[in-house]
Order: structure tokens, then C-alpha cells, then sequence
């Protein structure tokens, strides 16, 4: 992992100390709205109360099943949803702030890219025009922002000469993502956020698409959040995982350590479900059972006990909060927190994670 490029000791110190980008106690809710007879609103708690941090030159994955609020955290991260509470920082500033950061200085720091990759783009723009966008809004001369549009393509792989001219329906989905990505790339960000970036591609396609990603930020000096729902797609391009579950933030860790020794039952879940490329080894039963819970009235405490084979009296009771178990990898299981009234991990031994 590449986690600086600081020219002196002190450069590599202090990106080592501070994350390029942290978020803290996060929340959006969602109101569904009352009605003539009824005044209170309920709300979906789409992201709620969930704290990280990325690192200069890292790629932090985040996964978790649909409608975990993994989508949700990116957009509220971009400042496309303004949050209910919590702050982002960039570098240490708060966006939005009086003596932080502005959301229009964020945004070129921090771009997106989408997983609808047709949808993204104006039809009606040449790839050129929609490359230059970005940078002719931020008052780059036509010049200067067709140079560097051209520049960008060339480095995604896409012939300025063959492709400036053409629009988004005249070519293929995997070369629309690469325009994405070249239009993301425009401002020269120091964050990029990939939401499902990849999950629209068959899978030779997406395998050149990931190759990319990962030469581009090694030549740029990128950092990434990479949401996916493709476990082996995140572990290949990861350097620490987040696993989201209702809206929170259940684990965190180095990527080996998620893989190899997940402790959150939803985690074990999750990659228990993974088909094994030996079609002798059939998964014979499903690893994690039961629906999602409603997000609009979700369990006490912890919100996996309804699902979790390993759920005692304290889970209902009391909310587990992420709690370092081994080193950077942190988790909110009552099982591993000390004096938290669960009987322990100890019945956890020996249950494999795949």
C-alpha cells in the first residue's frame, strides 16, 4: 500500500498520521412522509452514526448486501445528499465549514464515478465535451481543458483521435466507463469514489477495467473507496475493508485479516456465501438466513441479532460500537468486547469462515 509519497520524512509522517479523507458519525435518514391522519414521519435510516477513514494512497472497499447504505455513504461523502448530522473531512478540514473546506473545493478534490455508466453522460455530448466539463466549469481556458481531456483519454486507454468525437450511445459499455473515469479524473482529485464501478461489465471486460483502476493509481498517486457487492472483486483491489450491514458500519480492517478471520457473524455470512470455484465444495445451505430487518423500525441493540445464530439477552439490549479486537481491525460484536456480558468468541472457534 502506498501510503504516501510525502518528498521528506515529514511528508510521509504526517500523511501516515492524518487521513486524506475521514468521515464522522454520519447520518441521513430519509423521511417517508406523514399523512392527514397520521403527523409523525417515520424515517429510513439509510446511513446512521458510521465514522472512517481513508488513507493517502490506499483503496478502502466497502461492502455489505443491497440496501446496507453503502451507495448512501458515497453520496453523502460527495455532499449529492447533505447529511442529518456528522462531519467529512479533507485533509483534516471539515467540509462546509466556516474554517474548513467549501463543498465546491471538495469536488475537485473528491470525484465520483457511477455504476450506470450510459446514464452518467449527456447524450448529447461529444466524449471530448463531457471530459472538458468539469474543467471548463472551473474556468480552464478551451484550450488548456481540450489538451487535457485528450491527455486523460489517452491514459484510460481510449484513441483521443478515434473516440473525442463520438458520443456515448456510439460506443461500448466498458469504453463509457473508461470516459467516466477520464471525466473523473480531469480535475486532477486526490480521492476518487467508485460506486459499483465495475458491476455493469461482463467479467473480461471488468477485469480490464480493474487493471486500470489500479495502474492509474499508482501513476496518479489515487486513493479509492471502492463500494462493491463482489467480494472477490473488492478483495483484489482493496487495502482495508469496511463492511456495512443496516445502515452501520460492523467491521473494519486490513483486507488479509477480513478475509482470512472475519469476526462479525454477518461478515462469516457474507463470505461464507461466496461460490467456491471447486464445484464439489456446493454451498449446501445458506450461511446467513432470514430477511434484512425493516430499516424503518430496526432492531434494539444490535441490529444482526434477529439473523445471528450467536445472539444472547445483551444483543437486544444494548447497541455494540466498533471496538479494536486485533490491532487496525475493529468490529461491533458484543462477543468480542471485553465486559460486554456476551459469553465470549470462545463457542466462535473453529467455524471457518468459508
Amino acid at each position: 500500500m502506498n501510503a504516501t509519497t510525502g518528498n521528506t520524512e515529514a511528508d510521509r509522517k504526517a500523511g501516515l498520521e492524518q487521513p486524506i479523507l475521514a468521515a464522522e458519525n454520519l447520518k441521513k435518514y430519509f423521511p417517508l412522509g406523514g399523512s392527514f391522519f397520521r403527523s409523525q414521519t417515520a424515517y429510513v435510516k439509510g446511513v446512521d452514526d458510521v465514522s472512517f477513514d481513508v488513507r493517502k494512497g490506499e483503496t478502502l472497499g466497502i461492502v455489505g448486501e443491497s440496501g446496507c447504505g453503502k451507495s448512501t455513504t458515497a453520496r453523502v461523502l460527495i455532499r449529492l445528499l447533505t447529511p442529518d448530522s456528522g462531519v467529512v473531512r479533507i485533509n483534516g478540514k471539515v467540509v462546509g465549514a466556516p474554517d474548513g473546506i467549501s463543498v465546491r473545493d471538495m469536488r475537485r478534490r473528491v470525484q465520483m464515478v457511477f455504476q450506470d455508466s450510459y446514464a452518467s453522460l449527456n447524450p448529447r455530448l461529444t466524449i471530448e465535451d463531457s471530459v472538458t466539463f468539469g474543467l471548463r466549469a472551473n474556468g480552464v481556458p478551451k484550450k488548456a481543458a481540450l489538451e487535457k481531456a485528450h491527455e486523460i483519454l489517452g491514459l484510460v486507454g481510449l484513441e483521443p483521435d478515434l473516440f473525442a468525437q463520438r458520443y456515448s450511445h456510439e460506443i461500448s459499455g466498458g469504453q463509457r466507463q473508461r470516459v467516466n473515469i477520464a471525466r473523473a479524473l480531469a480535475l486532477s482529485p486526490e480521492v476518487v469514489i467508485l460506486d459499483e464501478a465495475v458491476s455493469a461489465l461482463d467479467k473480461s471486460v471488468e477485469a480490464q477495467v480493474l487493471n486500470l483502476l489500479q495502474d492509474l493509481k499508482q501513476s496518479l498517486d489515487l486513493t479509492y473507496v471502492f463500494i462493491s457487492h463482489d467480494l472477490n472483486v473488492v478483495q483484489y483491489v482493496s487495502d482495508r475493508v469496511m463492511v456495512m450491514y443496516l445502515g452501520k458500519s460492523i467491521e473494519i480492517g486490513p483486507v488479509e485479516d477480513i478475509y482470512a478471520r472475519p469476526l462479525h457473524p454477518y461478515t462469516r455470512g457474507l463470505l461464507a456465501s461466496r461460490l467456491p470455484m471447486d464445484p464439489r465444495r456446493r454451498v449446501q445451505s445458506a450461511p446467513v438466513t432470514g430477511d434484512p430487518p425493516n430499516p424503518v423500525n430496526p432492531p434494539s441493540g444490535c441490529r444482526f441479532r434477529t439473523r445471528c445464530a450467536w445472539a444472547e439477552h445483551v444483543c437486544a439490549q444494548r447497541e455494540p460500537q466498533l471496538t479494536e479486537a486485533r490491532g487496525a481491525h475493529r468490529v461491533a460484536c458484543h462477543a468480542h468486547i471485553p465486559g460486554s456480558g456476551h459469553s465470549g468468541p470462545a463457542k466462535w472457534e473453529g467455524v471457518d469462515a468459508d
